[in-house]
């Protein structure tokens, strides 16, 4: 190749140029969604406990987006309120956090003398909550069951989507991702396994104090799994625990500078698609001896290295290198608990020592480029997938970091957007409960903070929904208790809940509070599209009337309605981008009788259309003109007045896809109705 770049310079600037900052939205909402239901539908042997849910792995650990997807699959720990670790010797606690129950069994952490990090579980203690004098403390009990280990209960499989994954179940939801659920029993206190970690020495200040108390601060877990050798022992395999350490690792990572984050995601790539794709010891080595290996370099290398002259592929090679040492002494320090090895004898260790060994950065540069480079001009239109050739490998390089700058709002806009409709999805399929509620609003929180008001609207129409249907019972008023209180709590930008709302839904008969909930549900959909649009509004033509009009149309103020659809039109008729509306049943309560029957002819015709968006959603541009041309027929305009409105039809029929079938439907639906209006003329 020719040229004044290498293929070094080349593939540095590209990473460097298109891993930007991303939003944590598709994915993370999909962790919200298994977090819920994680709350919500296990089974459990103690009907007195929650399960609370945590958000791990790579959702929860990258801040960076690459063009390629490094999210191959969603890991959610969850640890039940009834039980908790502490280590051997230490005194029980006597305050703990409001996620705990009453009633609290507290297990002891006795090592595993030649398996570091490798533990068993004692039963000590009860803690019991002193409820009479209002300060939230635990009086304790001495549990006399001997020395008894404690190992779960077994948990019964769906052999048609579930599997064990080391101690993990992993369930696959198509079209989603496949989730790794993970049991563990939470330890609010640092472990002495790993006692020398806080006060290690540090010759470059990371992590820097502030974020050592922070780790140090969340304890850790203990997760249901044996070490290697022992997993065919009966009894061990049953009693055997395993320090995790997820929730510092999330506070460590995120703690990483954005090139940190760049490289662990090169290293994680090469080591999956070239290291081992002809291996047999992806379940001796992964990811995590990948992590383990970037964890260590931030703690010994100097911020020199990873950001004085930054050579993406100077750092991936040396840090290979390290690897490949450790690799031959069969010898990588787990990173917490330094005595335990996380390698062992049982993959050719050799092999792919010498392989790492004979990298270069020449030889490492140009597999970036036949294998990464590549891939992601494949996901940009032909005429810059085909400039990968030849000489003119810069310009290629040049226009698909152009591209993906350019692209970025909109990217996050299109992802922001299948969130929301996730959200919409899931909580039509999935009743809501108070854990749930408080799962949804947490993690929606870290995610894009707007979509904890989109979802308050949707439980909002969610459960006037359910009242229409069965009346308001005490479930649906601990939902809407707990759907107020989290949304109060977690909101940044968004108008006040109705006061009404809050203070004197109990009052209310059926038809007034489901009146007052859809008035509500509008009200934080308006919000919900202000906020979009002063995110988004560069990139997409976002309307904030939109459910005002439905509203305003439902209650027969036609004038006002015919206003804002009118200027909703004008504004969107030749728009690029524009959102949609949901018609699942929680919005069907906003819509009139023809839009509804179009929704279920469909649905007659094809029942599995459900999943399919363009035949649930319904353009902005779509329903606006709808409700333009009803007001109009309402009203008696002009024949002038609806032939401009005809020629809107026609418009807007052409600047839709063919497969917007139930945007085509309600348009060929209006343009009868105003032709035969005109025929009466």
């Amino acid at each position: 190749m020719s040229g004044e770049h290498t293929d070094n310079e080349i593939v540095t600037n590209f990473l460097l140029n298109t891993c930007r900052p991303c939003q944590r939205t598709r994915h993370a909402v999909q962790a919200a969604v298994r977090c819920a239901q994680i709350a919500t539908l296990h089974t459990l042997d103690d009907a007195e406990a929650d399960v609370i849910p945590l958000t791990t792995g790579s959702v929860a650990e990258f801040y960076i987006e690459p063009m390629l997807p490094q999210v191959g699959d969603i890991d959610v720990m969850f640890h039940r309120s009834t039980m908790l670790a502490i280590p051997r010797g230490h005194p029980p606690p006597t305050q703990l956090p409001a996620e705990f129950s009453d009633h609290v069994k507290v297990f002891e952490i006795v090592d595993s003398d030649s398996r570091p990090g490798y533990v068993y579980l004692v039963l000590r203690y009860l803690l019991t909550k002193c409820t009479d004098d209002g300060t939230g403390r635990y009086m304790c009990s001495r549990y006399d069951t001997g020395n008894e280990l404690y190992s779960p209960p077994s948990r019964r499989l769906n052999a048609d989507t579930q599997s064990i994954h080391g101690p993990a179940v992993r369930t696959d939801h198509t079209p989603y991702l496949p989730v790794d659920e993970v049991l563990c029993i939470r330890c609010p206190s640092w472990p002495p396994q790993a006692a020398d970690w806080p006060t290690r020495h540090r010759n470059y200040g990371w992590p820097e104090s502030a974020t050592v108390d922070r780790v140090v601060s969340n304890g850790c877990d203990v997760v249901h799994m044996a070490h290697r050798q022992c997993k065919q022992d009966e009894w061990e395999s049953k009693r055997q625990w395993r320090l995790s350490f997820s929730r510092a690792e999330i506070v460590l990572l995120n703690s990483w500078m954005p090139v940190q984050q760049i490289v662990y995601h090169m290293l994680r790539f090469f080591v999956k698609t070239e290291l081992l794709k002809d291996s047999d010891s992806s379940e001796s080595f992964s990811n995590y001896h990948i992590k383990t290996l970037m964890m260590w370099a931030c703690n010994m290398k100097s911020s020199t290295f990873w950001i004085g002259d930054v050579n993406l592929i100077g750092i991936c090679v040396k840090l290979l290198h390290i690897l490949s040492l450790w690799l031959t002494d069969t010898r990588c320090r787990h990173y917490f608990v330094n005595t335990s090895n996380l390698f062992y004898n049982c993959f050719d260790v050799k092999t792919i020592a010498s392989q790492l060994m004979s990298l270069d950065k020449e030889w490492l540069s140009s597999w970036f480029v036949n294998n990464y480079l590549h891939k992601c001009s494949m996901l940009c239109v032909d005429s810059l997938s085909s400039l990968f050739s030849g000489v003119i490998l810069p310009n290629a390089v040049s226009a698909v970091v152009d591209r993906r700058l350019n692209t970025a709002l909109v990217d996050t806009w299109h992802d922001i957007d299948l969130a929301k409709r996730c959200i919409t999805d899931r909580v039509f399929l999935q009743s809501l409960t108070v854990r749930s509620c408080v799962c949804w609003m947490t993690e929606l929180s870290k995610t894009y903070a707007p979509l904890t008001v989109y979802f308050t609207a949707d439980t909002f129409l969610h459960v006037a929904c359910k009242i229409s249907r069965t009346g308001f019972t005490d479930d649906l008023k601990d939902v809407l208790a707990t759907i107020v209180r989290q949304f109060l709590s977690t909101r940044r930008h968004c108008s006040q809940l109705s006061s009404k709302l809050s203070l004197s839904a109990a009052d209310l008969n059926t038809s007034e509070l489901v009146e007052l909930l859809q008035r509500s549900a509008v009200e934080q959909l308006t919000t919900y599209r202000q906020l979009e649009a002063q995110d988004f509004g560069s990139v997409a033509t976002i309307v904030t009337t939109d459910f005002e009009a439905l509203y305003a149309y439902k209650h027969g103020y036609y004038q006002r309605c015919l206003q804002l659809s009118t200027q909703n039109v004008h504004t969107l008729l030749y728009a690029v981008r524009m959102p949609d509306i949901a018609t699942y049943p929680e919005f069907i309560q906003l819509l009139d009788d023809d839009t509804v029957s179009l929704r279920a002819l469909i649905l007659i015709l094809n029942p599995g259309c459900r999943d399919i968006p363009a035949n649930t959603y319904i353009s902005q541009l779509t329903m606006s003109l709808y409700l333009m041309t009803q007001c109009q027929l309402k009203l008696g305009h002009s024949v002038t007045s609806l032939a401009q409105t005809l020629h809107y039809i026609e418009v807007a029929q052409r600047r839709h896809r063919a497969d917007m079938t139930l945007n085509h439907l309600t348009l060929k639906l209006i343009k009868r109705k105003v032709l035969t209006r005109l025929s009466v003329f």
